[in-house]
């Protein structure tokens, strides 16, 4: 856990709204902890999307788990091993990666791994979203994100969080 509290409602909402929801096929989720961003994006999935969260604290996953949604798959594996996860589940393209792990206590090489397979299996024109407390991870997400990213900023939760939206172009 990167923080003492779970992420609020108004932190949870500004994360998906720039999701296009009619065209988004796969979603996957990052560290999604008691489920607080993952029920606002499940109550916006269209029927054939699906979401796919990454959890590796064993509590937390079981509170996914037991969400018991159609459209859910709970995955205990660290987001570091995202192409093999899917690659088991037969995808090799996402439309969003929606994270709220806590990059910066995360050891460095392994966050650098987490934010380059994401790009990697981002589709054409794919979006990774990101919430930080500080703005200090901007330079690191530029540099796997070159050609796109847009700052947003939440007031509204404990604490403050800022908003990266990297977007893959091309």
């Amino acid at each position: 856990m990167g923080t003492i509290t779970p992420s609020s409602r108004f932190l949870s909402k500004k994360m998906i709204r720039k999701i296009d929801f009619t065209k988004a096929a796969v979603i996957v989720e990052f560290g999604p902890g008691n489920g607080a961003i993952t029920k606002h994006i499940l109550k916006n999935l269209s029927p054939k999307a699906i979401l796919i969260c990454f959890e590796i604290n064993d509590n937390f996953y079981h509170q996914l788990k037991a969400l018991k949604h159609p459209q859910l798959i709970v995955v205990k594996a660290s987001a570091e091993k995202i192409e093999e996860e899917l690659k088991k589940i037969n995808i090799t393209k996402v439309n969003y990666v929606i994270s709220s792990l806590p990059l910066t206590i995360i050891p460095d090489m392994i966050s650098n791994e987490i934010l380059r397979k994401s790009y990697q299996v981002l589709d054409c024109q794919g979006t990774f979203i990101q919430y930080q407390y500080s703005l200090t991870y901007y330079n690191t997400l530029k540099n796997v994100f070159r050609e796109s990213i847009s700052l947003d900023f939440q007031m509204l939760n404990l604490p403050p969080a800022f908003i990266y939206h990297c977007k893959k172009v091309g």
